[in-house]
């Protein structure tokens, strides 16, 4: 079988690990982990996906605790999973493909009833979000939950699992630490940057020492939050900078923050009418209300483009030595290439991913130059209630939801 002769089909490292190509399956929420364990559907789709050639899939938004659930099809980091997780893991390796798993805990991005306690974040309130009330951490608690990181990452190792992603970014614990946003605690871990840095570093220190000299850290963070009361570049660097000195082996760039500005990380448009179509009638009658009427001022549209944060990544790159990870618009071999040309190790996919499972294979063989997917983003509206897919392989789709998919194509289309 022929093969494009391309620097993304050439072995790459992340820290002990060396992976078949450059291309990652990011850790796009599959909302397949039903009761909030391993199931069939989020094996055969990040099998599938393995089979497709990807040099690396990683299981998405595990927590590290109950209290850090913010989905029922969310992963729960605890002993009972290690055995159905393990077999993910053998059979990602089977295919020739190395697994990672996102590590990371909601914070205030999450109520009562999928938490089970009182939703907790860098400082207390309220958070319309949900909605629900939020209570400040306690460093007593702050110590427990560096605990729980280090105690998944050691039932990462125990599963199978090549490499570890933290999640630092995006509006959730971690980056709730971060960002002066959510961040108004008087303490050390609050205030400065180097305050608001401290529980990171106490995650990130743990994991370094949990994963040993045989697993691949990886971090995702922010480049900026995405609006103005957030963490901007200029502290982000900084932050880059920090995660160097503590020895982790790549980090992700990305950027906007899941309460405040959501699109900043996807770009396009929220599908409104898809998001309230799925959701609960009975549960959320009073969310569905709130989309119908205000989702568009609530979350506005970010324009698409590929490799839609290049430019910006391009800053971390000269500031940092490590390897870099780009996230953002890869869908055709242009964009893989122009990005991997900039200095970045890898890149990661979803959508294309969730469009077609064997595109990077298609890709290799230059069967395709780029993803068929079409940036309706029905797969993002869908994933709050029901388990990732494509436009494409969704049956019986209403009208109203056609109609949505179709002028999103036709406006973000190649």
């Amino acid at each position: 079988m022929p093969q494009i002769d391309s620097p993304i089909f050439t072995p790459v490292r992340i820290g002990p690990v060396t992976l078949r190509n450059r291309i990652i399956r990011s850790a796009a929420f599959e909302n397949m982990a039903y009761g909030n364990k391993p199931s069939q559907d989020l094996k055969d789709y990040h099998v599938a996906v393995a089979q497709g050639g990807v040099g690396m899939t990683t299981l998405a938004y595990a927590s590290v605790n109950r209290s850090g659930l913010s989905f029922d099809g969310q992963l729960w980091m605890r002993e009972e999973i290690v055995p159905a997780l393990k077999e993910i893991t053998d059979a990602v390796h089977e295919q020739g493909a190395k697994v990672s798993i996102q590590l990371g805990h909601c914070g205030n991005m999450t109520h009562r009833a999928t938490c089970g306690c009182m939703p907790v974040g860098a400082s207390g309130g309220f958070n319309l979000y949900s909605p629900t009330f939020v209570l400040k951490l306690r460093v007593d608690e702050i110590g427990s939950l560096v605990d729980d990181f280090g105690r998944s990452v050691d039932l990462a190792r125990r599963a199978g699992f090549d490499c570890v992603e933290i999640h630092a970014g995006h509006g959730y614990l971690i980056s709730q630490f971060l960002s002066p946003y959510t961040n108004h605690r008087h303490d050390s871990f609050g205030g400065s940057l180097e305050n608001r840095m401290r529980f990171m570093k106490m995650v990130i220190g743990r994991v370094m020492e949990e994963a040993g000299d045989d697993m691949g850290v990886i971090v995702k963070m922010n480049m900026h939050d995405g609006f103005r009361r957030g963490m901007q570049r200029k502290e982000c660097l900084e932050v880059a900078k920090e995660l160097e000195k503590l020895g982790v082996h790549a980090i992700i760039l990305s950027a906007g923050f899941v309460s405040k500005a959501p699109m900043e990380v996807m770009r396009g448009a929220m599908p409104l009418r898809t998001l309230a179509h799925y959701m609960d009638p009975w549960k959320f009658w009073w969310l569905k209300a709130m989309v119908r009427l205000f989702g568009r001022m609530i979350i506005p549209t970010v324009p698409y483009k590929d490799a839609y944060f290049l430019e910006d990544a391009k800053q971390f790159r000269e500031a940092v030595s490590l390897p870099l990870i780009y996230v953002g618009g890869m869908v055709s071999r242009s964009s893989i290439e122009e990005v991997l040309g900039s200095g970045f190790a890898a890149v990661q996919m979803a959508r294309a991913l969730i469009r077609d499972t064997g595109f990077v294979n298609k890709l290799r063989t230059g069967e395709v130059e780029c993803s068929e997917c079409r940036h309706s983003n029905y797969c993002i509206g869908r994933m709050y209630t029901l388990e990732m897919k494509c436009n494409r392989c969704a049956s019986e789709l209403p009208r109203s939801l056609r109609r949505e998919i179709e002028k999103a194509e036709n406006r973000w289309s190649h």
